[in-house]
């Protein structure tokens, strides 16, 4: 995957607009990361289920922060970000279906938020309540699921984030999130968008491998042969600088992801990797939706769910209405 020096503000190719992200290194500073934006594909589907303006921008965060991590799947499978707990939001699920694929849903309690918004407590740590976050690899049929779990007790999903990789994978890691309206002249609606940014702090001499970034897993650095080579403040000097980039700064659809890395770590500089695009796209389908309901239910089940010899399935994610007739489930397959 070719790679993008932007040392000026003249860049080789056109910048990456909404539905992508973008791999980045900090040679200088031992870090790694991503860059998401998204417009279109959030706005489909926060849109589609017509979610009250806390939950959308909840569920929102939900799909760039999985669109962060899963983004860096180098294999036909998906990454699976789901949360269950006692808040208003009781469960959202995500996925992303390797390598381009977003989904997303989210179940709330009505009268419940309703209640928490007379409380002003509409906070994304107040939405999700206690309970906890699982975020899940699944490398298809006859591999093996890699699955980390964190409690949830009652803080932001940029803060479970950090939890997740300080305990389960033990990279030091920033995550941004930020999830917006965007309101243009002649619009019927406001629309969704989102932008966020992962940074990771892998120094040579920790011996890890970058397997998800392009090229042969490290970051070439000059000084990586000298084991006395430290730089304490990197991680730091890393996250310092991301902390001055606003929320405003993450959704403006004017910036692009290039320009903002430009903005924050030109002076340490920065490699920017060719970016990778991103969509609303379902995984389900007739096929699938009919082998469940032939290989997860009896005979009698099927008949019990049928309402005048027709069974009616909806997505929860995409809202599409599958239709079968009891017949149908007679043949042999």
């Amino acid at each position: 995957m070719p790679e993008l020096q932007i040392s000026t503000l003249g860049l080789d190719r056109p910048e990456s607009g909404d539905d992508t992200a973008v791999p980045f290194t900090l040679d200088s500073l031992d870090c790694r990361g991503r860059v998401v934006r998204l417009g279109d594909a959030l706005d489909s589907i926060l849109a589609r289920h017509d979610y009250p303006a806390p939950v959308a921008r909840l569920l929102g965060e939900a799909v760039l922060l999985a669109a962060l991590i899963g983004s860096s799947l180098k294999f036909a499978g998906k990454f699976i970000l789901q949360t269950q707990t006692d808040g208003p939001v009781n469960l959202i699920v995500v996925d992303l279906d390797a390598p381009d694929g977003l989904r997303g849903y989210a179940r709330y309690d009505h009268d419940a938020l309703l209640r928490a918004a007379e409380l002003g407590k509409t906070t994304p740590g107040d939405l999700l309540g206690k309970g906890h976050l699982a975020m899940t690899v699944d490398q298809g049929n006859n591999m093996e699921r890699y699955q980390g779990i964190v409690a949830l007790e009652g803080g932001s999903l940029e803060d479970v984030a950090h939890t997740y990789f300080q305990q389960s994978e033990q990279i030091p890691t920033k995550v941004r999130l930020a999830v917006a309206q965007l309101e243009r002249r002649g619009d019927a609606r406001p629309s969704w968008r989102a932008g966020g940014m992962l940074i990771q702090y892998l120094p040579p001499h920790g011996n890890q491998l970058l397997a998800d970034l392009p090229g042969d897993g490290d970051f070439s650095n000059p000084n990586s042969a000298d084991p006395d080579f430290v730089e304490a403040d990197h991680w730091e000097t890393a996250k310092a600088l991301l902390a001055t980039l606003a929320d405003d700064e993450l959704a403006d659809p004017d910036i692009s992801g290039e320009r903002m890395l430009f903005r924050l770590y030109n002076e340490p500089g920065v490699r920017v990797f060719e970016p990778m695009p991103l969509e609303d796209r379902c995984s389900c389908s007739n096929e699938r939706v009919e082998g469940m309901l032939r290989d997860n239910f009896t005979a009698e089940d099927r008949e019990q769910m049928a309402v005048d010899g027709e069974i009616e399935v909806t997505c929860e994610f995409c809202s599409t209405a599958y239709h079968f007739r009891l017949h149908e489930f007679e043949t042999s397959h």
